[in-house]
């Protein structure tokens, strides 16, 4: 099997990733540590928080299996502590098959006024605002029919796993990772006499799609943890992946004690 890893930059984590090499490497395994610049890995190893793990999927791709050792507070997608390195590599020498958990993602199109065509995805949302301190404008369409004009500081799209991350600050809804869904929520709309918004998250299944109609000049898109100022957008179409990303479960952690441990028991 090869192994990549994905690190968070500090001298703690660099010392976990050693740990394991060497441990891996005495116990005389059939895996092979590669990097970015060799073959394609089989399974990749993020050692950090939850923004390594996006960084590592957003290198590697949904083709590989993903494993999380958290190396400061408690990561939602990590699994694993630096004490339990030995308890991992012995499920690893075992060779025993781990339960594989499909994460859906978000798919987005993006149309530029002069009709390019950008095709983006993320782990966690997609996140609309203006690149300016002016409000965001924004049609809002589900399947071609029109919701609402929203008026506020911007929009969360977010796939079943995103929904504990920015999604949940803004009140939205937790959604469970089997149900293959995306969810709209408002960030700080603005509702009064003149204008208004459904000013609740939307949970929308498989087969339907947002379409957000841009009307400033200037937006801000961020992408998981990839952020970038895009000017004369013409609307940015979202819906469910057609891939998902593939975590190796060697821990029955359930979806919602994975909640309980990172918001409630901490």
């Amino acid at each position: 099997m090869k192994i990549a890893t994905v690190l968070r930059n500090d001298d703690y984590t660099r010392e976990v990733e050693l740990q394991l090499k060497d441990k891996l490497r005495v116990a005389g395994g059939p895996y092979t540590f590669i990097d970015g610049s060799e073959d394609k890995p089989d399974m990749v190893l993020s050692i950090g928080g939850d923004g390594t793990l996006l960084e590592a999927v957003h290198q590697y791709g949904m083709e590989p299996t993903y494993v999380g050792i958290h190396t400061g507070h408690l990561g939602f997608y990590a699994d694993w502590r630096p004490d339990e390195l030995d308890d991992f590599v012995d499920l690893l020498l075992q060779q025993k098959e781990p339960y594989i958990a499909m994460y859906p993602t978000v798919q987005c199109r993006i149309l530029t006024h002069d009709g390019q065509m950008y095709h983006k995805w993320a782990l966690n949302e997609m996140v609309l605002r203006n690149a300016s301190l002016s409000t965001l404008v924004t049609c809002v369409y589900i399947n071609g029919d029109e919701l609402e004009t929203f008026r506020g500081d911007g929009l969360i799209v977010s796939s079943p796993s995103g929904s504990t991350a920015y999604n949940k600050a803004v009140n939205g809804a937790i959604v469970h990772p089997s149900i293959e869904a995306i969810q709209l929520s408002e960030i700080a709309s603005i509702n009064n006499q003149a204008y208004r918004t459904i000013n609740s998250s939307l949970v929308l299944p498989k087969h339907h799609e947002v379409e957000l109609i841009v009307m400033n000049p200037e937006i801000m898109i961020g992408l998981d943890r990839e952020h970038g100022v895009w000017k004369n957008v013409r609307s940015i179409t979202c819906s469910v992946g057609t891939g998902k990303v593939k975590f190796a479960r060697y821990k029955r952690l359930t979806f919602w004690g994975r909640v309980r441990n990172s918001f409630i028991t901490g």
